[in-house]
């Protein structure tokens, strides 16, 4: 199997994608339904608290309308830990040898992440076509990933890292972009409140912006 099976597709869905840190596993669901009603359809629920798995497992389970993914993967049993709760695909914010091996042919498709050229060639050179760009904002911004699109054209970003409403419009506008990813309509603090319109509304905004 090709790396990567349908992730262009899952990627293409909407210009943003979600990356939540879920507390409560309560939280999954009217979270994920506020942001699809918003139009963003693709969640990545990170593993940076206990609760994800169990948040990724609900939201399969209960959501059907949305695309779950897994993000923060650093290591291969969480990878497998995670399909088996029914994410649709996996995100870490680099990547090893050893868990582009272990993924290898699975069917859930794993965005690995890159701040380097060299570590873009690693991911050409085993047939990947996409790759998250992370930090974006620290590792030199849109002005970065603009100057990859020349020497490296096997590959497209998924920026993430201080991306904003304000920035992700520069980002969206080079062709080396496919999307990006932000937290932005999903603070803490709305979360813990519980205010899912106002979830709604920022997934609306988010689902709207364009390329400038």
């Amino acid at each position: 199997m090709a790396p990567q099976p349908g992730l262009g597709e899952i990627l293409s869905v909407a210009p943003v994608i979600p990356v939540v840190i879920i507390d409560r596993p309560a939280q999954a669901v009217p979270l994920a339904r506020a942001l699809v009603a918003g139009g963003l359809r693709v969640i990545e629920v990170t593993l940076r608290t206990t609760a994800g798995l169990e948040a990724i497992r609900a939201i399969a389970a209960e959501v059907p309308e949305a695309i779950v993914g897994v993000g923060t993967v650093l290591e291969p049993a969480q990878f497998f830990a995670a399909a088996e709760a029914g994410a649709r695909f996996a995100v870490s914010p680099g990547a090893t040898e050893r868990l582009l091996d272990a993924v290898d042919g699975h069917a859930v498709p794993y965005l690995p992440g890159i701040a380097t050229p060299a570590e873009a060639m690693t991911l050409i050179d085993r047939g990947y076509r996409f790759a998250k760009f992370f930090p974006a904002e620290p590792a030199g911004g849109a002005r970065y990933v603009s100057a990859l699109a020349s020497p490296l054209p096997q590959l497209r970003f998924c920026p993430t890292g201080g991306i904003s409403p304000e920035n992700a419009p520069k980002y969206l506008a080079l062709p080396n972009v496919i999307c990006v990813g932000g937290s932005w309509m999903v603070g803490a603090s709305v979360l813990a409140a519980g205010d899912w319109a106002a979830i709604t509304a920022a997934a609306a905004a988010a689902r709207a912006l364009a390329p400038r």
